[in-house]
């Protein structure tokens, strides 16, 4: 049983496997759709629905939608009420991913057991804690988190090479801006294919932009015109009904102007009736500062490209729903002399991860094999096995994949190389700034890290240390505690007398290729440890987390 993989969008879900000829398929979703609506209407306490459905609903019952919950994933104390229970991020994300798990076997695909889920670049390490919760609640074994641009750049070096799995011949290399514009979040992103190796090389982003910032600037502009035909109507965007409507109508209507010059938008609200004319050329002057962001933001990505030996780049691949829009292609082409190429833009992350997730799937059994037959010590890595075993088992689980044995060889040959997406450190007392944060991580750090620093308790018989985990916020790592955000703290408690000042406490910082931190701490003298790994919104109890879980169990999906 494979691995599916999955891009939980903000506005649009889609699934993906890898099919009998080796090809990333994404599946068709109950409604005849490649993708899903990342919407869900609560109709009652145990009772939602998800999709389409519950997005056409949304202008009818606005207090029972709930949209864009991928903004609010990582913030331990937003809630979704809803029918008198409250719902977390990661449990209305469950909720959306289940819901594409029964429309894979709707269509008569193996149940969704394992799956590869990819999240924004710059995700930190609550949002990516999160996304993993929000599949063990859905029921999943979340074999990894993929970012986004990396799924997008697997897809585009399998499908370049007519479905082969070479993302490099030897000696060749590519450089590659992944701009990626979601609906809820914009990443920069750029990556090196060379020799069947995806390196990250920088990363920039900011998942509080995307494709709904233009719905609402376009939206803003209906009410405008609206009010000013019917000077004595209610404004729509002060009822929430009239908002939803709106903003919908605004979605629609950026989507022909991606085709057409002009469109006729008709605004009804509070029995009056507009009908608003509006160009593309409008749209973009709305848009305008919305768009140099982005700019900006891939100018910052390329200039920390620039820092690591990337004198230019070979190709722009165009991610996201909202890079359709052609002022995307226009404005980077003026800006930064790149043609954007659009592959897929909807369904190449989706694909991407699938095939992520079938390497990690061949990875998992060929270890197995090896360690079953004692070929491999358990715990040991696949490189340090003989390669005459490896590849005798990469033989067998061709076998049992049905596949070519190159492609199998191949599938293992692909390395990912990706880099940390925020700056990690604690905060600790400095003579200079007083209480500062201290860091041990950098943003666009190559993974994975393990990094230790010694730190000096402050005063003699001190019996307790206080530990601050911070992540960076903004582009630039400030020493200020104002300027972070606090991930988790601890402390390691009684510690005996007869201690001076200054007695060393060792702190680890560890980070994975999905990007989540896991913090170590130890008092040396006294040989006194405190393991720290930030939990998802550190405010949930366990008790908090097995009501969430039994609730998204109980919930039941209406038909759409």
């Amino acid at each position: 049983m494979g691995v599916y993989g999955i891009d939980l969008g903000t506005t649009n879900s889609a699934i993906a496997r890898i099919d009998a000829d080796g090809r990333p398929e994404v599946m068709v979703g109950i409604n005849g759709e490649p993708t899903v609506p990342s919407v869900v209407l609560f109709a009652s306490a145990f009772d939602h629905l998800v999709g389409e459905g519950a997005r056409r609903q949304s202008r009818l019952d606005p207090e029972h939608v709930c949209a864009l919950v991928k903004r609010r994933m990582g913030e331990a104390d937003w809630r979704f009420t809803a029918h008198g229970e409250s719902w977390s991020a990661p449990a209305v994300s469950a909720l959306i991913l289940k819901s594409l798990a029964a429309d894979v076997e709707f269509g008569g695909g193996e149940p969704v057991r394992r799956a590869v889920i990819t999240v924004p670049a710059y995700f930190g390490d609550e949002e990516r804690r999160a996304t993993i919760q929000s599949g063990a609640y859905a029921g999943f074994d979340v074999a990894g988190v993929l970012s986004e641009p990396i799924a997008a750049a697997l897809s585009y070096g399998f499908g370049r090479l007519d479905g082969t799995v070479d993302v490099g011949k030897p000696g060749e290399r590519e450089t590659v801006l992944v701009y990626d514009l979601g609906g809820g979040t914009f990443d920069a992103t750029v990556i090196e294919l060379a020799d069947r190796r995806i390196s990250v090389l920088a990363v920039e982003g900011d998942h509080q932009l995307g494709g709904a910032d233009w719905d609402e600037r376009i939206a803003l502009y209906l009410s405008q015109q609206f009010c000013a035909a019917n000077p004595d109507a209610e404004d729509p965007l002060d009822d929430s009904a009239g908002s939803q409507m709106l903003v919908l109508a605004a979605e629609q209507a950026k989507r022909e102007l991606s085709e057409v010059d002009r469109t006729d938008v008709v605004v009804a609200h509070d029995g009056a009736r507009a009908v608003v004319s509006l160009t593309r050329a409008e749209v973009e002057s709305l848009t305008a500062s919305l768009m140099r962001r982005t700019i900006e933001l891939t100018r910052d990505c390329l200039t920390a490209a620039g820092k690591r030996g990337v004198a230019s780049v070979d190709r722009l691949l165009l991610v996201g729903g909202s890079s359709r829009m052609p002022m995307v292609e226009r404005e980077l082409n003026k800006e930064l002399g790149l043609r954007g190429e659009l592959r897929d833009p909807d369904l190449s992350v989706a694909r991407g991860a699938a095939l992520y997730g079938e390497k990690l799937e061949m990875e998992r059994l060929i270890l197995a094999d090896l360690v079953t037959r004692g070929r491999l010590r358990d715990g040991s890595a696949l490189r340090e096995a003989a390669p005459a075993d490896l590849e005798q088992s990469v033989a067998r689980v061709a076998a049992s994949f049905g596949q070519p044995v190159a492609l199998v060889r191949r599938m293992l040959e692909i390395q990912v190389d990706t880099v940390v997406s925020r700056g990690f450190g604690v905060l600790a007392l400095d003579n200079h700034y007083g209480l500062a944060a201290a860091w041990l991580v950098h943003r666009n750090q190559t993974l994975p890290v393990r990094v230790r620093r010694s730190f000096g308790t402050v005063r003699e018989d001190q019996d307790q240390i206080e530990l601050t985990i911070v992540e960076q916020q903004g582009q630039a790592a400030s020493v200020r505690p104002e300027d972070t955000k606090v991930l988790v703290e601890g402390r390691i408690r009684g510690i005996p007398p007869g201690y001076p000042a200054g007695s060393e406490v060792r702190v680890t910082f560890e980070m994975g290729f999905d990007g989540v931190l896991h913090v170590t701490a130890h008092h040396v003298d006294a040989d006194m440890p405190l393991t720290l790994s930030a939990q998802t919104g550190a405010t949930l109890s366990q008790a908090d987390v097995a009501r969430e879980l039994d609730q998204v169990q109980r919930s039941r999906r209406r038909a759409g």
